[in-house]
């Protein structure tokens, strides 16, 4: 059976997903946001905790909205009405990465069982926020199995008014040697960017795919072509594949070696205001969003020509 774990640690909150056999195991922090703030598959990391104090400064696995990336000096209109967000990019002066991502979250339904582990986790806003004065729920489900994981996100509009938005998730992925890794992505364009990291334009993408990511900085917006987006490392590969209409990805090297952001998104960089892949929610209607990371590590690779190789020679 898998399990479910219960941790506390610095006043931090934990729920721990854990496979049957022990080898994959996914630990998500309810005071921050209910991020995936760790996340190990068949005894390989894919995830990486970093320090958790410096969280308000990463947003490692995030989630965003309801806005993803930036809004350019946390202003925007929306049917007539001006709205100022709070500036938590002080350096650029931007609202960032939405209004979630240091809430918390509460458990309201799990379900284990010997083929996976699911938890869905419920945040409550008020319409008391600064610059997005509507109200809404929004739920987190988390799903362990033996393919991966899933993060379905589930927002319900509770207010009397329509109001606009996009989801995005903020995972940094760990490569044991991210030179010899690469992502293979279909666009024909990437997104120019000005001196506030505000989207100004596009420009022709010519990136060679696989993009191998050698020796590379990163902090790059693009629309996909595709719902699909593929990682490869030495350790092992996944895809992530999206059930958004409109798809967009973001990639972002920190200074921490081998490690990448690779931020699968509902909509561009500050389409509060430039409206690119921008979505409204009716009052009481729901929008859900599934994204969902099929892996393979170099143990199930190992395993799999294995069997090849006894079948072909039987």
């Amino acid at each position: 059976m898998y399990t479910l774990k219960e941790i506390e640690t610095n006043e931090l909150y934990y729920l721990e997903l854990v496979s049957s056999n022990g080898e994959s195991t996914a630990q998500i922090c309810l005071n921050q946001g209910g991020r995936l703030s760790n996340f190990s598959f068949e005894n390989t990391q894919i995830i990486k905790e970093f320090d958790s104090s410096t969280y308000k400064d990463n947003y490692a696995s995030a989630i965003l909205f309801p806005f993803a990336n930036r809004i350019k000096d946390g202003e925007y209109t929306f049917k007539d009405s001006k709205h100022k967000l709070n500036c938590n990019e002080t350096d650029k002066n931007n609202a960032i990465h939405g209004l979630v991502y240091n809430k918390t979250f509460v458990l309201i339904n799990k379900e284990l069982t010997s083929d996976f582990a699911s938890v869905s986790l419920q945040y409550k806003n008020y319409g008391k926020v600064k610059g997005f004065p509507f109200k809404f729920h929004i739920e987190l489900t988390y799903t362990l199995s033996k393919n991966g994981i899933t993060l379905a996100i589930k927002v319900k509009n509770k207010d009397k008014k329509t109001f606009p938005f996009s989801i995005g998730w903020h995972p940094y992925f760990y490569s044991t040697n991210l030179n010899k890794s690469t992502i293979n992505f279909k666009s024909d364009k990437k997104y120019v960017f000005d001196n506030q990291q505000i989207i100004s334009g596009t420009t022709a993408l010519n990136l060679q795919m696989p993009f191998k990511l050698k020796d590379v900085k990163l902090d790059d917006g693009f629309p996909l072509k595709t719902n699909e987006i593929d990682f490869s490392t030495p350790e092992y590969d996944f895809n992530i594949s999206s059930t958004s209409k409109e798809n967009f990805l973001q990639l972002y090297t920190p200074v921490q070696p081998n490690v990448i952001a690779i931020e699968p998104m509902t909509g561009a960089a500050d389409n509060f205001n430039n409206k690119t892949g921008l979505q409204t929610l009716q009052p009481n209607d729901t929008y859900l969003v599934k994204w969902n990371m099929a892996i393979e590590t170099s143990i199930t690779k190992l395993n799999t020509n294995h069997l090849i190789d006894k079948l072909c020679n039987s």
